[in-house]
C-alpha cells in the first residue's frame, strides 16, 4: 500500500509578531514535510481584515527565513493550490456555504449579539457551559425574510450533530468529545467572513493537508472541524495535537516573562541555530541525550511518536546557556565578524578604528567570548575592556612604590611609546615571554611583576590576562596611561601636593 503524500501547513494570522510558540509549530511541520518527502506550505489566514496587515505577513515570512524554515507554497511563491491568502479564497468559501445550505445542514441566524450575550449570561448564572440555543434553527421562510426586512444581516450556523465525535490524534492517542455538548457554531459571519473552523476546514481539504499539526490550544476546535469535513463529504486529515509551551511559572508564556516574539530574540543578538535547536526541544525528544542538532539534523531525527503529551516549560536561562555555546562554537573569524557588526550599533564604539582591524577583532573574540551570553552583550564588554580608567587610587599608587615594579611598569610604557601607532609591533613585543623578560631585567617577578602593570593600566586587580589586554588596548592608551601612574605615584608627589 502506498503512503498518502504528506502536506502540511503552518496558518499564522497575520495580525501580530511571530511569537515562539508559533515558530516551534511551523518548525515541527517543516521537519514533519522534509523528512517524509513531502510538501510544506505557508498560508495566511487574514480574514481578520481589520486586524491583518502585509507588513505583519511579511515579518512572519522574514522570521521563518531567519530560522532557517522554507516553504514549497505560499502567499510569496504561489503553487497549484493557491491562492495563500484567505482573504483571495472567498469563491471557495461561498460555494462550501452553498453546499451546506443545500444539504440542510447550515442556516440563518438573526440573534444580534445583545441576545446572544443575554443567553450566555443565562447559562452560566444556571452553572451550565454556555451554548446556542437554536432557536433560529426552526424559523420558516416568512420570519427570515420579516426579520431581513427589518435589516438584520445574518450569520449561517452550522447544524452540529449530537453524537460523539472520536479523534485519533498522533500525539495524544484516542481523543473523546461527548455529543452534545457545542451548539450550534457560526461558520460565516453575519458581514460575510468566513469564521475560522469553517475557512481551516474549507482550505485544509482544497489544498489536500495530509496531517494538521497545531498547538493542543486547537484541540477544542477538532470535533467542530470533523463534523464539518463529514458534512461537506471532505476526507479528513491526521490530526497531531502539540502541547503548549509554557513559563517557569507553568502559566501561559507572555510578555510578563519576558521576550516571546521570534524578532525579539533575534534584536538581542541571538543566533538563528541556537534558537531552532532550543525550540526543537521544547516538547520533542530525540529519544537519547543528544541536546545539539543543526537544521539538516534535525529533519532526520524528528518524528511525531517523539512528541511529549505534557506541556513544555520554556527555560531562558537554558536559551541562553545553548546560545552561548553556538556563539562560542563558530570559528573565531567568523565570530570576530560578528562582534564587529554587533559593537558598531552603539554610538560610542561605532567610529573605533579598531574594529576595522580583523586581527585585532579576533584577539577581542577571543578575549571577551566567555563573557557573552547574546551578540548584544557585545557592546558593552569591548566598551568596559576599552574604558577609561578611574582616578589612580593608593592600592596602585603602594603598587608602583616598589622600585623594582616601578620600574617593570617604566619599561612597559617605553615598550609602548617606541611602537607607536603599530599594533602588530606592540602585541609582539608584550606577548607572555617578551613579559616575562621585563621581569628578568627589572627583577620583578610574580605577582610583583603583573599587578602593578595592570593597575597602572586599568586600575583594575583582575580581568583579561595582560598578553591579551594590552594589544587590545593598543600601544597609544597603554603609553598614556602608564605615564600618567606614573607621573601621580611618583616618589615625593603627596608630599608636594600636600605642601
Amino acid at each position: 500500500m502506498t503512503e498518502p503524500t504528506v502536506r502540511v501547513r503552518f496558518a499564522p494570522a497575520p495580525t501580530g509578531m511571530l511569537h515562539v510558540g508559533g515558530a516551534r509549530t511551523a518548525l515541527f511541520n517543516y521537519l514533519f514535510a522534509r523528512r517524509a518527502g513531502g510538501t510544506f506550505l505557508l498560508r495566511s489566514e487574514d480574514t481578520d481584515a481589520s486586524r491583518s496587515s502585509l507588513t505583519a505577513e511579511s515579518s512572519i515570512a522574514a522570521d521563518l527565513h531567519w530560522l532557517g524554515i522554507s516553504w514549497d507554497e505560499g502567499p510569496d511563491i504561489g503553487g497549484a493550490w493557491g491562492p495563500y491568502r484567505q482573504s483571495e479564497r472567498q469563491e471557495h468559501y461561498g460555494l462550501a456555504a452553498a453546499r451546506l445550505m443545500e444539504r440542510e445542514l447550515a442556516y440563518p441566524c438573526f440573534c444580534s449579539p445583545e441576545e446572544l450575550d443575554a443567553e450566555r449570561v443565562a447559562s452560566e448564572a444556571k452553572g451550565v457551559a454556555p451554548k446556542y440555543s437554536g432557536k433560529c434553527r426552526g424559523l420558516t421562510m416568512a420570519q427570515r425574510r420579516a426579520l431581513e426586512t427589518q435589516g438584520r444581516r445574518p450569520a449561517l450556523r452550522f447544524i452540529m450533530p449530537p453524537r460523539d465525535i472520536y479523534v485519533e490524534d498522533l500525539v495524544r492517542g484516542a481523543v473523546h468529545f461527548p455529543g452534545g455538548l457545542i451548539g450550534d457554531f457560526v461558520v460565516v459571519k453575519s458581514d460575510g467572513v468566513p469564521a475560522y473552523n469553517f475557512a481551516a476546514v474549507v482550505d485544509d481539504s482544497a489544498m489536500e493537508i495530509s496531517h494538521v499539526i497545531r498547538g493542543d490550544e486547537h484541540l477544542p476546535n477538532t470535533p467542530r472541524q470533523v463534523a464539518l469535513y463529514e458534512a461537506l463529504d471532505m476526507p479528513l486529515p491526521l490530526f497531531a495535537h502539540v502541547s503548549m509551551i509554557l513559563a517557569p511559572d507553568h502559566h501561559k508564556l507572555s510578555k510578563r516573562h519576558g521576550a516571546t516574539a521570534v524578532s525579539e530574540y533575534r534584536d538581542r543578538g541571538f543566533l538563528a541555530e541556537a534558537l531552532i535547536n532550543y525550540l526543537a526541544l521544547l516538547g520533542w525528544s530525540p529519544g537519547n541525550d543528544r541536546e545539539f542538532f543543526r537544521l539538516e539534523e534535525l529533519v532526520d531525527a524528528f518524528s511525531l511518536e517523539r512528541i511529549s503529551k505534557g506541556p513544555a516549560i520554556f527555560d531562558h536561562a537554558k536559551l541562553l546557556w545553548f546560545n552561548g555555546q553556538y556563539l562560542r562554537a563558530k570559528p573565531v573569524a567568523e565570530r570576530a565578524a560578528l562582534f564587529a557588526a554587533w559593537a558598531r550599533r552603539d554610538d560610542r564604539l561605532a567610529s573605533l578604528a579598531e574594529l576595522s582591524d580583523d586581527e585585532w577583532l579576533v584577539t577581542l573574540a577571543a578575549a571577551i567570548s566567555d563573557h557573552v551570553g547574546v551578540l548584544a552583550d557585545v557592546a558593552k564588554e569591548t566598551a568596559t575592556v576599552l574604558a577609561e580608567p578611574s582616578q589612580i587610587d593608593g592600592e596602585t599608587k603602594a603598587a608602583l612604590a616598589h622600585p623594582a615594579s616601578r620600574k617593570a611598569v617604566a619599561e612597559l610604557g617605553a615598550v609602548a611609546r617606541r611602537c607607536g601607532t603599530d599594533r602588530r609591533a606592540f602585541a609582539a613585543a608584550t606577548a607572555r615571554a617578551a613579559l616575562a623578560d621585563i621581569g628578568v631585567r627589572t627583577g620583578a617577578k610574580g605577582r610583583a611583576l603583573y599587578r602593578p602593570m595592570r593597575l597602572a593600566v586599568t586600575r583594575q586587580e583582575h580581568g583579561i590576562e595582560l598578553p591579551v589586554l594590552l594589544p587590545l588596548l593598543g600601544p597609544q592608551r597603554v603609553a598614556a596611561r602608564i605615564s600618567a601612574a606614573l607621573d601621580v605615584s611618583a616618589p615625593g608627589q603627596e608630599a608636594q601636593a600636600s605642601g
